[in-house]
């Protein structure tokens, strides 16, 4: 083996061990992987700061890890009194819109707390309010969530939609 040979492939070696380790610390700052029971120390410690904190009742917090705006999802992860983590959920999942969101009764800071910062606030002719929206995923199809909220805060209605921001921009 010449010498310019076992240079290029100490040089592919240490790529893929770079590579390697990318992947891995990737991997330890997917908020999916956080464990119940682990404490919010830990929690802090391997993802970083939250994209948004939130009181619980009882004493408790969200530590909420959002992709908007370009991303498809959010994270929460909601941590007892104690600082121990007690579930983690990724919340845009169309399965559990409809028992998540309380129209009606939900408020502004509510779909804040749960949903974090939207895509988009955008205003429609048809309703007297802000609409918020969040880009997710369902199997792999680009989706919207879209929530109506009236000028006094409160949830009036929410629908999903297709994402054609993308084809908009193809055309």
């Amino acid at each position: 083996m010449t010498a310019a040979s076992r240079r290029s492939s100490f040089a592919a070696l240490a790529f893929c061990a770079v590579a390697g380790l990318g992947l891995l610390a990737g991997c330890a700052s997917e908020p999916t992987r956080i464990q119940p029971g682990t404490s919010a120390a830990d929690t802090l410690q391997r993802l970083g700061a939250p994209t948004g904190r939130y009181p619980l009742t009882g004493g408790g917090e969200r530590l909420q890890y959002s992709r908007m705006p370009a991303g498809f999802e959010v994270v929460d992860i909601d941590v007892d009194a104690s600082g121990k983590v007690v579930s983690v959920t990724q919340v845009l999942s169309e399965a559990r819109f409809g028992q998540d969101i309380k129209v009606g009764q939900w408020r502004q800071n509510d779909v804040m707390a749960f949903y974090g910062r939207p895509y988009e606030i955008t205003r429609v002719s048809s309703f007297d309010g802000a609409v918020w929206t969040w880009r997710y995923k369902a199997v792999n199809e680009r989706r919207m969530l879209y929530i109506y909220i009236d000028p006094t805060g409160v949830v009036r209605r929410y629908h999903t939609g297709d994402d054609l921001e993308l084809d908009r921009i193809r055309d």
